[in-house]
């Protein structure tokens, strides 16, 4: 974070400001700045965040004790450190970034980008940064911080240095997109689709398209928009950059796309393919597992150019990334069995987009294995976007399918409905004993998806199949 008095971060916060013995209000502060009292460092600022079973302000000694200098609370605490108090920890928090960010931006050198979307926000995030690190010190969410607490997070990373703050805009719900990238309005924002993800929290797909829409509102005026020409709801965002007097980049698989990719060709180590950026035709081999993070690249191409970079320099530094984000089309195990572990989180669309490059990847005399969990957050649509899930992986000719946890039977029920039986599916109401089946059932030649939302917990079945087929 950049250096501020005790005095400027109360009145950033509208918050009261208590010294501690030895501290007053000229007192400076320049730590990194958390709500986990574990990750406090040295002169760091601590914020006491209520949650749903703890409560931050008995973690204060604690963040005292790794360092921490400043404690940002909601009551007053007997903890020897100095404190300002606010109305809600969050909102401060919140507050704070915006005051950080506007003062850095100030300077004049600092340009953001915010990024959203139903679907591959934070492998994105993670090829954008890649690019934008050679330009400049970039600041990026670490896994997916892109929520009310995790985004603020992010921006106070910033510091007088920052060239490039990429913000990573994660909702459940109407109205949060707009709170989160309305604390830096955005130079630059990046839509990347509207899908199912969700849908339960916003009441629909077009309600989901209104929430994902707030970014490009809260773009600042005669910014830049990068859409995704390939998906017509988010296609129909460029009247609201119009509106607001900014320029509109489109990336996608069509040809009428500024940024587009040709000769797309998937196989077990990545995807090759052309990458056409304003008429340039440019070779790109992407190391990240799966024909769906074309897209992904794609986005994050028409992001970098946009920001000055040069075609040929960002497809370069893309090509060294490796992995997106641990648990996400992550490769392990060996030549032997393969595992795909992909359970961080999941939607219709990713479950789709994943079960289509395991069906793509297998080679001759190879067997393909999906290991399937529950898909979160759809409420009323759940049952039908299961069953089509179901439905898909049967018709990819899913040689083995396992299912597991109670959330999810009713996608095993779709998969034997659908005539996948004798064997071909099975269920399990733990990971555990999915598990026990899969190390005696997984054979040589063997491609394993393991993919979930993050509530089913697979991600840790996938770990310990990657770790016993090593």
């Amino acid at each position: 974070m950049i250096s501020l008095t005790f005095a400027e971060a109360a009145r950033a916060v509208a918050g009261e400001l208590r010294p501690a013995a030895g501290a007053d209000a000229e007192t400076v502060v320049s730590g990194d700045v958390d709500t986990d009292s574990r990750l406090i460092e040295p002169g760091g600022i601590f914020v006491a965040k209520p949650g749903e079973s703890t409560d931050g302000h008995e973690f204060v000694d604690a963040a005292v004790a790794r360092g921490a200098v400043l404690a940002i609370v909601e009551r007053p605490v007997s903890a020897d450190v100095s404190q300002i108090v606010v109305a809600d920890a969050v909102t401060a928090l919140a507050d704070l970034a915006r005051e950080v960010v506007a003062r850095v931006r100030a300077r004049g050198d600092l340009r953001i980008v915010g990024i959203t979307g139903s679907n591959g926000k934070t492998t994105t995030k993670n090829m954008l940064a890649r690019i934008l690190e050679g330009e400049g010190e970039t600041v990026a969410p670490r896994a997916s911080f892109n929520n009310e607490v995790g985004a603020p997070l992010t921006m106070l990373r910033v510091t007088e240095g920052t060239r490039f703050l990429v913000s990573e805009f994660g909702a459940s719900g109407p109205g949060e997109i707009a709170r989160l990238a309305g604390l830096v309005e955005p130079d630059l924002g990046v839509v990347l689709m509207v899908g199912m993800a969700h849908a339960g929290g916003f009441g629909g797909v077009e309600e989901t398209l209104r929430a994902k829409s707030e970014l490009i509102h809260a773009v600042r005026r005669g910014g830049i928009a990068v859409l995704n020409a390939d998906d017509a709801r988010v296609a129909t965002m460029a009247r609201i950059a119009q509106e607001r007097d900014q320029s509109v980049r489109w990336f996608g698989r069509g040809p009428t796309a500024a940024v587009r990719a040709e000769d797309v060709e998937v196989d077990a180590d990545g995807t090759t393919c052309a990458v056409v950026v304003d008429g340039a035709r440019l070779p790109l081999r992407l190391r990240v597992l799966g024909e769906h993070h074309v897209m992904n690249a794609l986005a994050a191409i028409a992001a970098a150019t946009a920001l000055g970079v040069a075609a040929d320099i960002a497809i370069a530094r893309l090509e060294t990334l490796e992995l997106a984000e641990r648990w996400r089309m992550q490769p392990m195990g060996s030549s032997r069995v393969r595992i795909i572990n992909d359970a961080y989180n999941a939607s219709p669309d990713s479950m789709a987009a994943a079960l289509r490059t395991l069906a793509q990847i297998v080679g001759p005399g190879e067997r393909t294995v999906a290991v399937l969990g529950a898909m979160s957050e759809l409420g009323e649509f759940s049952g039908e976007e299961h069953d089509r899930i179901g439905l898909l992986a049967v018709r990819l000719n899913i040689r083995r399918i396992v299912v597991v946890g109670p959330e999810a039977r009713r996608l095993f029920i779709s998969v034997i409905s659908e005539g996948s039986w004798d064997g071909e599916a099975v269920f399990f109401a733990t990971a555990d004993e999915a598990y026990d089946y899969l190390a005696s059932e997984l054979r040589d030649g063997d491609r394993v998806l393991v993919k979930s939302s993050n509530a089913a917990g697979l991600r840790h079945l996938g770990d310990r199949l990657g770790e016993s087929f090593s």
